[in-house]
Parts: C-alpha cells; sequence; structure tokens
C-alpha cells in the first residue's frame, strides 16, 4: 500500500513537471485570444479618437545611471513625443560616467528638457521618486535611459487614465532592438510570446502580476497613496504594481505603446538580468504571501497561487534532472530511472508543438507593431532548452538570496546593453 502511494505521488509529480507548462501555455494563448477580440481587434487609428484638447499634461521620467551612450539617442525620441503637452525630466542618478554633462549639454537646446542630479548612486526607486516630485503634470510616463519611445505611445496610455479615474498605471510594450545574436533573436520571440501574451492573458483573467520597467504610465496621486516606490526591492516594478493593486487600483496592459529597448546578449549579462528578476519576484512573493488573509484581495490570489506553482515547478524540475543524472552513473537501483526531463521522450513532439504555436499566435497578435518578427520565428525552436535552463537556474538561486536578503537599499548597476544598433535600423517601418 505505501509502495503503491509512492509510485503514484512520484508519476504525480513527474506529471506536474511535464504538464504544468503545456497547461499554462493554453492558459495564455486562449487568454491573450481573448484579449485581442476584446481590445485589438478595433484599428489602430483609434488613437486618434481622443480630441487633442481633453489630452491631459503628461511629464516623461527618464532615471538614468552610466547611461552615457544612450542618453542623447533616449531624450531625443522623448522630445520627439507627439502630444499636445508634455515635459521630459531626466534624472542623473550619481552617474560616474559623462552622463550628466551630455543631459546638462541638452538643456539649453530642449525648453521641454529639465534635469535633476542627485549626489550619489540611490537607486532606480528613488530616482523615480525624486523625478516624481519634480514633475509638473499628474501623469507621468516612466521609461529607461536607453529606451526610445514611440511617437505615439503617450496617446495610447493617456486614453485609459481619461477612462476610469480608477487606472493607477498602464504599461506599455516593449519592444527589443539589438537582434544581431542569437541571444537577441530569441528575446525578441520571448518579449512577444512570454511576456506580451502573459499580460495579455493577466489582464482577460484578472490582474497583472507586473508592469514593464522600462515602459509604464503612473497617476501621481495613485503613487502618493501606496507610498511611492520600495527602495529595498530589486524590481520596483513588481513590487509597485503588488503595492497599487493590494490598494484597490486598476493597472492595464496597452499594447499599442511601443518603447524600443536594448537587452543582454552575453550570456552573463543574461544570467545577471534574470537573476535579479528572479529575486525581485522572490522578495514580491515573500512580502505578498499575507494577501490569503485578506478576502477582499482575492482578485490577487491566482497571482500568488501561480507564482508559487512555477516556483515548486522549478524546484521539482531540478530535482528530477538530478535523479536523472544520478541514474545515468549510480549502479542500478540505487535511483528511479526516468527519462530526461530536459527532451521528455514521450511528450516533447506536444511540447515542442505547443512551444511553436505559442511563438506563431503572439508574433501574429504583435505583427501589428513591429513587422519583422516573423524573421525571427526559425531561432525559436531554441528557446525552450536554452532559456528554461537559464530561468530554473535563476529561481532556483533566487529564493534563498530573497529569504537571506535584509532591508537593503537597491541600487543600480551598469547591465549589458548588447550589440549597440543605429535606431534606424533597428525600428525601421515598425511604428505604429
Amino acid at each position: 500500500m505505501a509502495l503503491a502511494l509512492v509510485h503514484t505521488l512520484w508519476l504525480g509529480l513527474q506529471g506536474f513537471v511535464y504538464f504544468y507548462p503545456l497547461f499554462m501555455s493554453y492558459l495564455w494563448m486562449m487568454g491573450a485570444a481573448l484579449f485581442y477580440w476584446r481590445f485589438e481587434r478595433r484599428d489602430v487609428a483609434t488613437v486618434g479618437q481622443l480630441p487633442t484638447p481633453s489630452l491631459p499634461p503628461v511629464s516623461i521620467l527618464i532615471p538614468c545611471f552610466n547611461e552615457g551612450p544612450h542618453a542623447e539617442e533616449t531624450i531625443r525620441h522623448a522630445l520627439a513625443t507627439d502630444y499636445p503637452e508634455f515635459e521630459v525630466v531626466a534624472i542623473n542618478d550619481g552617474s560616474g560616467d559623462d552622463t550628466g554633462s551630455i543631459l546638462d549639454a541638452m538643456v539649453p537646446l530642449h525648453p521641454r528638457l529639465r534635469v535633476v542630479h542627485m549626489g550619489k548612486n540611490q537607486g532606480k526607486a528613488m530616482a523615480l521618486q525624486a523625478g516624481c516630485l519634480m514633475a509638473h503634470h499628474e501623469l507621468l510616463l516612466c521609461i529607461d535611459g536607453d529606451a526610445l519611445l514611440d511617437p505615439q505611445c503617450a496617446r495610447w496610455m493617456v486614453r485609459h487614465f481619461v477612462g476610469d479615474a480608477d487606472v493607477a498605471a498602464v504599461t506599455g510594450n516593449p519592444r527589443i532592438r539589438n537582434r544581431s545574436t542569437l541571444l537577441g533573436r530569441l528575446q525578441v520571440g520571448e518579449f512577444s510570446s512570454i511576456v506580451g501574451m502573459i499580460k495579455r492573458a493577466q489582464r482577460t483573467f484578472g490582474r497583472l502580476f507586473t508592469v514593464s520597467g522600462v515602459i509604464t504610465a503612473f497617476r501621481k496621486c495613485a503613487l502618493h497613496d501606496v507610498g511611492y516606490w520600495s527602495a529595498d526591492m530589486l524590481t520596483e516594478d513588481i513590487d509597485i504594481t503588488w503595492k497599487l493593486q493590494r490598494a484597490g487600483w486598476d493597472i492595464r496592459f496597452e499594447p499599442r505603446a511601443l518603447v524600443w529597448i536594448l537587452m543582454p546578449e552575453t550570456l552573463r549579462g543574461l544570467w545577471k538580468q534574470r537573476l535579479r528578476w528572479a529575486t525581485g519576484g522572490a522578495q514580491v512573493l515573500l512580502k505578498n504571501l499575507d494577501v490569503v488573509a485578506h478576502p477582499q484581495q482575492n482578485h490577487l490570489w491566482p497571482l500568488l497561487l501561480e507564482l508559487c506553482l512555477s516556483l515548486l515547478w522549478s524546484y521539482l524540475m531540478l530535482a528530477l534532472t538530478v535523479i536523472w543524472l544520478a541514474g545515468l552513473v549510480l549502479p542500478h537501483g540505487i535511483v528511479p530511472l526516468i527519462g530526461s526531463p530536459l527532451i521528455p521522450r514521450w511528450s516533447g513532439a506536444l511540447l515542442g508543438t505547443t512551444c511553436l504555436l505559442q511563438f506563431a499566435i503572439s508574433k501574429w497578435l504583435d505583427s501589428r507593431y513591429d513587422h519583422q518578427l516573423g524573421r525571427n520565428y526559425y531561432w525559436m525552436v531554441w528557446y525552450p532548452l536554452a532559456f528554461w535552463l537559464i530561468n530554473i537556474a535563476a529561481t532556483v538561486v533566487a529564493f534563498p538570496r530573497a529569504l537571506l536578503r535584509r532591508s537593503v537599499r537597491a541600487r543600480w548597476v551598469s547591465p549589458d546593453r548588447g550589440v549597440h544598433v543605429r535606431s534606424g535600423t533597428a525600428m525601421g517601418e515598425t511604428h505604429v
């Protein structure tokens, strides 16, 4: 009886590891399709339906740390925003390079631009808060120091705030600029099939797990209501999302609000980025576990459940991988003999087909905004093997780090920006 129970449990754990990604993939595809039917299938020209006089002014906040190679290009794109009334506030967060002098040199040439210098590096959360307090307007559009803003981005975002006073934030649709390496091409597909599709599905079924730190618009009074960004969280974007939603505010995803970003194109840079993301996610999980004790916040329970199941799946995948490797080298009978959990033999065809189907649907959804997506479809066959390994390892390492991490200020580090390409080449004929 006991052996039968153990055997059943063992089969159940293997089934969870193999089928959980499949279940979530089809759930994401269904949710994204419903989102498209409800919100996206209308003509992209609907952005012009808001009369210009009804558009409230916007402050574009750009926190910068050691962004010397990108600061001027980012500021120029922000200043080229197609919007009636706006300002650009660049926050130099104690940069050690020439970022400050570059920003100062641009101020006399652009009346809409203001620059705030912080004495030393305080971290992105504090830089954003400083910019928020210095901003003249109620609506804040926050982007990173290497991001290139689409001219229509502000219009797409602001319409959500105008239409509903309960909207605290609107997150946009980041697109990858650097596509010259395999890692760059894989991330193009990832941001469509994983990031964009998940946000569509989450918005369909309830709440967003996180806004995109690289492109989100906020209502200032909502930020004040929750105490602004947390300076001790590694991922301030995930944390502010949960703080706002726990306070009863609404957060939305706008796929037509585009921004063009640089991503890591080395394994070292990618690992550091994913480890930071995973550690920040674990911090948010630990911080918000008490949401289960608040029935009035049950709209966040599915997000918490998904986060816990994903964490469990990563550790089980690691355990099965160790058991599989041990079975290859240890004498027969010491550990159970199982197939490779990384490339399941009997479900590999279903997994691969589902993966390609998800990428195909996501590329179809985002092809209206990024016409070059089809060129990267072939490379996505490598995504599950390469990025699952990185993300699983990052999750496994991140959770104990989050448990041991004390309440210390999260400061900037200069990330891997990949292979820099000219904006005209990276963004050619991709704007809405």
